[in-house]
């Protein structure tokens, strides 16, 4: 058992023979003779083994070590693929979205901007001698003012996220 424990926590942790001998101070041959059950480390060694596999001894000499599945790289790609694939969906959910806000706002824009049209500053006649009155037509026309000198730019800006975010073929 102890010779397969180190050879499992060894190949786990990614040594070779070669690197753990360097690291025990020992010839490789002499770590290729523990794995193979040939030769037993003395007690001294065992817990320099312990320390260099980040291991404990009871580890080493106890039952058969399983190597863990979460250390295998395929595994690991499988689960990036997964998230890249689940970023992407993201990604693509949050242009159509922008897309849309900006076809939308563009519908708004120039629905008011005929709207504006059709009703011709309905305001302009009216009787401003009443506070309501006055209120309500100055509020009307600084709408109409404000919305007249930004609304092009922001229909131009909108047209243009339209192209921005539309979908590549």
């Amino acid at each position: 058992m102890l010779n397969e424990n180190i050879k499992t926590i060894r190949k786990s942790k990614g040594l070779s023979q070669e690197e753990l001998a360097l690291k025990l101070n020992v010839v490789r041959q002499t770590i290729s003779k523990w794995e193979q059950g040939f030769s037993v480390p003395d007690a001294d060694m065992l817990i320099s083994i312990s320390e260099v596999l980040e291991a404990p001894v009871s580890t080493l000499l106890g039952e058969t070590v399983v190597e863990t599945q979460t250390d295998d790289w395929r595994v690991i790609s499988e689960k990036l693929e997964v998230i890249n694939l689940q970023l992407a969906r993201r990604k693509a959910v949050r242009q159509t979205a922008i897309h849309w806000f900006f076809i939308l706002l563009c519908m708004v824009i120039v629905a008011i901007f005929l709207v504006l049209k059709k009703v011709n500053s309905p305001y302009l006649g009216w009787d401003y001698s009443q506070p309501e009155t006055t209120v309500m037509g100055v509020l009307l026309h600084a709408f109409e003012w404000s919305f007249i000198r930004i609304a092009p730019l922001a229909l131009v800006g909108a047209v243009a996220g339209v192209f921005w975010t539309r979908k590549k073929a």
